[in-house]
């Protein structure tokens, strides 16, 4: 039995291992991501099978394992640690009577509970609309019959069309602000890089410590807390370096295994300025047992929107185990790794060195460059 928050909904939670090597730590996360959404796992259904039942997922024992837990703590929702179809959603609705969500779904609700932004809600609805689109399956009795609709459904339309069609102009809608917001924000950019400012934005896995870190270098207030997802809406701030002059330092959303791909798509605004970023720093949660993990599934997102630009690995919370700060070059010369702590301080001058170190050399590499094309224009 778990602590209940008051006011949260109460849940039952199901995972399922079939086989995968990170099924312990994908339990512990969905825990985690439960007690983000203001939900409290008040039991844990778990079992192992070979592959999903086609109509149950769970197969017809373990859903009847899952029906005696919602009777014995008087749970209201079921939440599954894997993504489920809409049928299957469906068939296990009707047989425990109560709502069924999924990991997607999950996620999902965070994001539409943390968005601040006017364009963070855009993309959330969007999201989850996108998301909706495959579930409007679902087999209502209400769905299945064919309706008039004066000046709103065409003959013969059923419920069903009537409801995709009405969802899918509302995407276009979003689509379209969102498209508008993008060409200001490379507006923007276009204004930075006429400035010669240098872009660096901070990703991570989620709770990595990455808001942390960016208010402890730019003195900003963003919103950090001890929880998945704390950080949605993309917050940039200028940071002096003394001679090197200035650097635009972004804050961006957290990733996390198995992230919705309708989250990624939707969150490409914001996460282009990870993709247009001159720098990358990479945070890593430092005292996770996982961070190896992490950071391949950071990086495949990465690769996913086609954030290519190069890295520095900022190994984050060593206070968590006594470690000293300090920075690691690889064989050319060039900082690859720094430790530091966000919480206490530790390590920023280290940072800054290396932010400091980067830019200089980009202004070096920007000066051969236009002396390149200098004297190749003069030999025309």
């Amino acid at each position: 039995m778990f602590d209940r928050p008051d006011g949260a909904d109460d849940a039952v939670l199901v995972s399922l291992d079939f086989g995968d090597s990170d099924y312990a730590d994908s339990l512990e996360e969905l825990h985690r991501l439960a007690e983000s959404a203001g939900v409290s796992a008040v039991a844990v259904v778990e079992g192992k099978r070979s592959r999903p039942d086609a109509a149950l997922y769970a197969g017809s024992g373990k859903v009847g394992e899952i029906a005696d837990a919602l009777l014995q703590s008087g749970a209201g929702l079921v939440i599954f640690n894997h993504e489920i179809s809409a049928a299957q959603q469906r068939n296990l609705e009707r047989r425990l009577q109560t709502r069924v969500v999924d990991r997607t779904t999950l996620i999902l609700d965070i994001f539409a509970q943390r968005a601040r932004s006017h364009e963070g809600k855009l993309q959330v609805e969007l999201a989850q609309l996108e998301h909706l689109a495959t579930r409007l399956v679902r087999g209502w009795t209400h769905l299945e019959r064919q309706k008039g609709g004066i000046g709103l459904r065409g003959p013969g339309e059923t419920q069903l069309e009537t409801d995709r069609r009405l969802l899918g102009k509302r995407v276009k809608v979003l689509k379209d602000k969102l498209e508008r917001l993008k060409r200001q924000h490379q507006v923007q950019r276009r204004a930075r890089v006429r400035g010669k400012v240098l872009s660096v934005s901070l990703v991570g896995y989620t709770n990595a410590g990455k808001s942390t870190l960016f208010n402890r270098l730019t003195h900003a207030n963003a919103y950090a807390a001890d929880k998945l997802f704390a950080t949605l809406d993309t917050t940039s701030r200028r940071l002096y370096l003394g001679e090197t002059g200035e650097v635009v330092l972004s804050d961006t959303v957290g990733f996390i295994k198995n992230l919705p791909h309708t989250l990624v798509a939707a969150f490409r605004a914001t996460l282009t300025e990870a993709v247009e970023a001159d720098l990358l720093l990479h945070i890593v949660d430092a005292a996770s047992p996982n961070r190896e993990q992490q950071i391949d599934e950071v990086n495949a997102v990465l690769d996913e929107i086609g954030a290519n630009a190069p890295q520095i690995m900022v190994f984050n919370k060593i206070d968590v185990k006594a470690l000293p700060p300090g920075l690691e070059r690889d064989e050319y010369g060039r900082i690859t790794r720094i430790h530091v702590s966000a919480l206490t301080g530790a390590g920023m001058e280290l940072i800054r060195e290396a932010l400091r170190e980067f830019g200089g050399a980009l202004q070096i590499t920007n000066s051969k460059d236009k002396a390149a094309i200098t004297e190749s224009v003069s030999l025309l």
